[in-house]
């Protein structure tokens, strides 16, 4: 039974990462059931009793999510041809689309995304697929490397992680005016408290994106830091997320105990780098958890 389903979701990631890469093609039942070597009359249900949502639907969610990206960190393509690499005839289809999904019309979004609003509005896609990201860690995913200090600029959350996605929507803003984009500048997150602590007020976390330059003395949002350099037992987490609590876990109750090592007196932190371009159907996040070690 296992293997019979370790071959299901096989088959079902291999649709998924078909989709990715042919974002641009006639991604129709008959090319798509073939990938999955199912018949097409079932397909596309079992295709939404695994994932959530229907084929077209997942589909679509693809589309936009590439399309926001380009208009976010992108100003060369005109909103015309986003739209049509989006899979529509026309701009002002694309952008009542968009709007009803994004909260902002693509031209506003350009100007000044509204990142919280979009966290949410792609969360059934990145929900769909972590249906088959059934991870279990072994020691052989855990390297020990030598890190150099990083000088990082931080905004720092303290309380309700409910409130969070505004934290964030602010971090973008201010990285994006000051010139800091996720190709170029890589973005840290340091867990200074439980994912859930007993107290919702006491969730703590900084979010730093690494840069030397100068912080204005009058920022009331930024300040400066550093991420220290020093032993680290690093997790590279296999794709995006933004529930690292598994990993962290495993690092602390299995992997440390066992190791011999020493945790340092410094949080948990993780990296995440964002490598994307307009020739990418999507973007390639790299996540990686950092235990600093004696």
């Amino acid at each position: 039974m296992q293997a019979a389903l370790q071959n299901y979701l096989a088959r079902m990631q291999r649709v998924l990462d078909h989709i990715d890469r042919h974002l641009d093609d006639d991604l129709d039942l008959d090319a798509l059931s073939s990938v999955a070597a199912y018949s097409k009359y079932h397909f596309h249900r079992q295709f939404t009793a695994t994932f959530g949502l229907s084929v077209h639907r997942y589909i679509q969610l693809a589309r936009m999510k590439r399309a926001s990206y380009r208009l976010g960190y992108g100003d060369a393509e005109s909103v015309t041809d986003i739209a049509m690499d989006a899979g529509y005839d026309a701009p002002d289809a694309f952008a009542r689309a968009f709007r009803q999904r994004c909260g902002q019309s693509p031209s506003s979004f350009r100007r000044s995304p509204d990142w919280g609003a979009w966290l949410m509005a792609f969360g059934p896609l990145d929900n769909a697929r972590r249906k088959l990201m059934q991870i279990i860690f072994t020691r052989d995913d855990v390297t020990i490397r030598d890190v150099p200090p990083t000088p990082v600029a931080i905004m720092e959350h303290r309380g309700d992680r409910a409130t969070l996605g505004a934290t964030i929507q602010r971090f973008i803003a201010w990285r994006k005016a000051a010139g800091l984009s996720p190709e170029t500048s890589p973005t840290f997150n340091v867990f200074r408290s439980e994912r859930c602590p007993a107290v919702a007020a006491d969730y703590s976390m900084d979010i730093c994106v690494g840069t030397d330059q100068p912080i204005d003395a009058n920022d009331e949002q930024m300040k400066a830091g550093v991420i220290p350099g020093g032993r680290c037992a690093v997790l590279r987490y296999p794709g995006n997320t933004n529930n690292l609590e598994p990993a962290a876990l495993y690092l602390y109750r299995e992997w440390l105990p066992a190791s011999g090592e020493e945790a340092r007196d410094f949080p948990v932190y993780c990296q995440r780098r964002l490598s994307f371009s307009p020739e990418m159907a999507v973007p390639e996040i790299i996540v990686e958890l950092f235990l600093p070690l004696k």
